[in-house]
């Protein structure tokens, strides 16, 4: 008892601090939430991010300059950058532009004539003091921490608030850079500072900082590049993967290098458990990075941050409470499993954030079986179960950038463990999986296309099935009834049109049965005296024999 009280309160990760939670939606939340006129006419193609970093003033200096091609007539183009960061100047070919704001938003109007299909830069430069964490990753924002021998320990997180907290950007998931992302951090020299993708330069400067430079090459979501500045001590391996060596590189605090060698060989079992799932790693291109952070962790691209103590389960603790889950580090792989789901496969809008977590928490289940086999698995994805709080539904509300429950975790991965019982077929399973990843690489999707697709692929319609499990709260009820040679049954506490293949035990034979909400009878040849519901479905029951007789 003691350890899930423990359990319980460590899984405020799950809530995500504030996602899904009943508010009034503001004028604020609409432009950061919805693909605008002002959005709408440009397409992202390239960000080259320079960055300074005042340590001691905790704030930040730089510019953007952001390439995009013209798709239609417009000549404002929005930017975003909270509060208190600021906008100082915009440049198009020299020439300085005028903008207005409104709130969070830059208006920027555009000099020369934007001529559809023309490719164009801007320069946005900024500085200001950004959003601190109170408790990241949670709460969004900077971390300015210090390691154990008081060297500055800083990291980004800001899945949910958005990159704009703290660098100018297209802050909306629909549009990536296509060609990604050329960042330099300028800090002071006797730091390292860590980014997404490969390091491509170093450079001494006169006033004592240093400036690295990182490049990603492939597209990449705003929230999913972060900047890490630390006492890191660096090592690296070779992973030899489904399409090739990938490079594996790992940025830990000096004093956790022997710990990190230990403890980051799971790396490699962690990508061939998902490469056997879900196809090759997407980021060949951009390397692997672990990289040590003052935090719990995050996936960004390429650069997963790393904060687990360097312990099995999560922080030490096994979420499941069966024993499994302190078979691997949470961190590792669930955040490496983000590199499918979430940095491959995005979210157009952040309602739909359940394709990053519920494919992702799944994942957990996906390494133990392909490591400890599927019983294990079976017992991790059951034992969350009691993390799910159905408060609200797991698809929040669009265009206003709000996320829905954090059932989204281990809800969704218990309605995803439970397609692969309808399934009923590990290597279709598998499959499946595989042709998700390969149809929607590197793009970003909506949950009716993720729906479609594995309705299609499964060769059912699976739409009774997703409404009730991302759009409601309520957990099916199978009723039935018991006669010497019939067993009637129906679904209650779901919607009207909720229907679901499931497997059952009649006297420990196996059946299938498809409930609806009109009772049914199955005809049995001998009398039957017990009905046992597959536990890997996440359904209730309700035995009605004795109220019928």
């Amino acid at each position: 008892m003691v350890i899930h009280k423990k359990i319980s309160i460590l899984i405020l990760f799950i809530s995500l601090a504030g996602y899904g939670q009943q508010r009034v939606f503001t004028h604020q939340d609409t432009l950061r939430g919805t693909i605008t006129k002002e959005r709408a006419w440009w397409n992202l193609k390239h960000y080259d991010l320079k960055i300074q970093v005042d340590i001691p003033h905790k704030s930040l200096a730089g510019s953007n300059t952001i390439r995009y091609k013209v798709i239609d007539e417009n000549q404002i183009m929005q930017i975003d950058l909270q509060d208190p960061m600021k906008i100082t100047a915009v440049k198009q070919d020299g020439n300085l532009l005028g903008y207005t704001k409104d709130g969070n938003v830059y208006y920027i109007s555009l000099g020369k004539k934007q001529h559809v299909g023309s490719i164009n830069e801007i320069t946005v430069y900024y500085n200001g003091i950004p959003k601190v964490s109170k408790n990241p990753p949670w709460d969004d924002g900077l971390t300015w921490s210090k390691d154990k021998n008081g060297i500055d320990f800083i990291a980004t997180s800001c899945q949910g608030g958005g990159a704009s907290i703290w660098w100018p950007c297209k802050d909306h998931m629909y549009d990536e850079p296509e060609e990604g992302i050329r960042f330099s951090i300028t800090a002071p020299k006797h730091l390292t500072s860590v980014a997404n993708g490969r390091l491509k330069n170093t450079l001494n400067n006169r006033d004592n900082t240093k400036t690295f430079v990182w490049e990603v090459v492939n597209p990449i979501n705003n929230y999913g590049v972060n900047m890490n500045i630390g006492d890191y001590t660096y090592f690296s391996s070779t992973y030899k993967g489904e399409n090739g060596n990938l490079d594996c590189d790992y940025y830990v605090l000096s004093y956790n290098l022997e710990k990190a060698t230990k403890q980051f060989k799971q790396v490699d079992q962690t990508l061939e458990a998902f490469e056997y799932w879900f196809g090759p790693y997407p980021f060949y291109k951009d390397s692997y990075k672990l990289v040590e952070v003052p935090y719990l962790g995050m996936e960004h691209q390429s650069s997963v941050t790393y904060g687990n103590g360097y312990k099995n389960g999560y922080r030490g603790y096994d979420l499941s409470g069966t024993g499994w889950g302190l078979k691997f580090d949470f961190i590792i792989v669930h955040e490496s499993g983000h590199e499918w789901f979430a940095n491959s496969i995005t979210n157009i809008d952040i309602a739909d954030m359940w394709i990053h977590e519920s494919f992702t928490a799944y994942s957990e289940n996906l390494f133990l079986d392909y490591h400890f086999g599927t019983e294990a698995s079976n017992a991790y994805v059951t034992g969350t179960r009691k993390l799910i709080q159905n408060d609200k539904p797991i698809i929040g509300n669009y265009e206003v950038n709000n996320a829905g429950s954090g059932d989204m975790y281990y809800k969704g991965a218990n309605m995803l463990h439970m397609l692969r019982q309808i399934v009923n077929d590990d290597k279709k399973w598998r499959s499946i999986l595989q042709g998700l990843n390969t149809e929607f690489y590197h793009q970003t999707v909506t949950t009716k296309q993720i729906e479609n697709y594995l309705s299609k692929f499964i060769g059912i319609d699976l739409q009774p099935f997703f409404d009730q499990y991302l759009r409601t709260v309520n957990i099916p009820v199978l009723e039935y009834v018991i006669k010497e040679s019939s067993l009637s049954y129906r679904w209650t506490n779901s919607l009207v049109h909720f229907k679901m293949p499931i497997k059952v035990y009649i006297d420990k034979q196996v059946q299938w049965l498809t409930p609806t909400r009109f009772w049914q009878t199955l005809p049995l040849i001998n009398s039957v005296t017990a009905l046992k519901v597959d536990p890997n479905f996440y359904i209730e029951t309700k035995n009605l024999t004795s109220d019928s007789n």
